[in-house]
């Protein structure tokens, strides 16, 4: 067997528990010790047996050779091995060969790993197949969208086909040079490309010409309400689509956008270097469906934080669905709640609006009902130290709530037609849907605020 301390390795020699005399023990510790039943090369194989540093014996003549080297260098001599060893005697005091101590912690230890490799591969099994049911719901929503829209589109254009069709038969039927008249601006209108809906607008100044659930409702202007006093000469649109207002020859607007998680991760730099000087951001919305669960917006953290590293004047909305009081205290208390980490320098938003879907949760309330949880909202955020505002469009404005209960709130008005239809004061107008900023893939709406709401 090769020496042990040539090997300068800790090395199991056998698996039962062989014992040695005091005497073998003191030889094995400095190395002398030799035993029949050792490796030797044969057993590990020649490469193996390369290893060692010294073959496993030498002849007395190699030993006398040694001695002599040794008295020269006056260093310590290495005895010949006997020819064949004796069989070691009895120990007198058995000495266990020392073996390596088992961690009596490797067992538990690999069982608890084993377990939380379990929990955690079952934490993201569940987390992806949340994130999947949730991507599958709102890809139904969009889809539902999509088809109620392309409904109510196809609708308004057969609408518009039979009215056209209508009026024809009329011109061709009228009597007297008024009706004759009237009739004349109708169909000089329509040839022109203009909608049924801008011709009868243009005919009914006095009201407020809107379609709303498959019809046009006729709804008069309310003269006591606060106006705005917006004018289409000072309005002008850049060729990237961006409009600017004007007072008095200088730009008096200021350019912003509203985000949600649909416009994927943001460069706030580059958007502001862009221009943009405000910016709303999505914080969470309530489903419109049965349950109408609570969800907060995946991005809104992130965009909250990149608008303000980034400078931007920044704003939040919560889009509504709720149907009694509870809910509204619902989602108040949740908008709060995110926001309330981050600066906020615009008004604080309820996004209240018409869904496509005819079977809507928030659709089926009437426009009082709509009206009074409306104001609930925005009072609580009131006394919440924000400055509420209401976001809603043309139909939401004229027919789905009664406005002259919310004079007291500012309003942001989504309208995408060119013009300024719409006779009431509103702060901010949003413009359009598809419009292009850089930081940001893909559209996204833009807005302009008519004065600066941070002040």
């Amino acid at each position: 067997m090769s020496k042990l301390e040539d090997m300068n390795l800790d090395f199991d020699l056998q698996t039962d528990e062989e014992e040695l005399t005091e005497e073998e023990f003191e030889e094995y510790e400095e190395g002398e010790y030799y035993e029949d039943e050792a490796l030797d090369d044969e057993d590990l194989g020649e490469d193996e047996g390369d290893f060692f540093d010294e073959p496993d014996d030498f002849t007395e003549e190699e030993a006398v050779e040694e001695e002599v080297k040794a008295e020269e260098s006056q260093k310590p001599v290495r005895k010949a091995a006997p020819a064949k060893a004796a069989a070691p005697a009895a120990p007198s005091e058995p000495v266990s060969r020392r073996n390596p101590k088992k961690n009596p912690f490797s067992g538990p230890v690999v069982v608890l790993g084993l377990i939380l490799i379990l929990l955690v591969g079952a934490v993201l099994g569940t987390m992806y197949y949340m994130d999947s049911v949730e991507k599958q719901k709102e890809e139904e929503l969009t889809r539902q969208n999509q088809e109620a829209l392309a409904k109510a589109q196809s609708e308004a254009a057969q609408r518009e086909q039979e009215l056209q069709a209508r009026l024809t038969e009329e011109y061709a039927a009228g009597t007297g040079a008024g009706r004759r008249q009237t009739l004349d601006e109708i169909r000089q209108g329509i040839e022109n490309g203009q909608s049924v809906a801008a011709v009868l607008r243009s005919l009914y100044t006095d009201q407020l010409v809107v379609g709303s659930g498959g019809t046009y409702r006729f709804v008069p202007i309310n003269d006591d309400l606060k106006k705005n006093d917006y004018h289409m000469e000072n309005l002008i649109t850049l060729e990237s689509g961006e409009l600017q207002y004007m007072t008095g020859g200088k730009v008096s607007s200021y350019k912003g956008i509203d985000v949600s998680k649909f416009q994927g991760k943001i460069d706030w730099a580059k958007v502001a270097a862009d221009g943009v000087t405000f910016a709303f951001i999505r914080v969470g919305y309530r489903g419109y469906g049965e349950s109408g669960v609570l969800v907060e917006d995946t991005t809104a953290k992130d965009n909250l934080q990149g608008a303000n590293d980034a400078g931007i004047k920044t704003g939040a909305y919560f889009y509504t669905q709720a149907t009694t009081e509870a809910e509204v205290a619902e989602e108040v208390e949740m908008f709060l709640d995110l926001i309330r980490p981050y600066r906020i320098d615009l008004p604080v938003v309820i996004d209240v609006e018409r869904v496509s879907a005819a079977n809507a949760r928030m659709n089926q309330l009437d426009a009082q009902t709509r009206t009074t949880l409306v104001k609930s909202f925005c009072d609580r955020v009131a006394a919440a130290g924000y400055r509420p505002m209401i976001y809603h469009n043309l139909e939401m404005g004229a027919v789905m709530l009664d406005v002259s209960q919310l004079e007291d709130y500012d309003k942001w008005f989504a309208y995408y037609n060119k013009d300024f239809y719409y006779p009431y004061d509103y702060k901010i107008w949003q413009y359009s849907d598809k419009g292009r900023v850089s930081g940001i893939s893909g559209d996204v709406d833009l807005d302009i605020a008519f004065e600066a709401l941070w002040d």
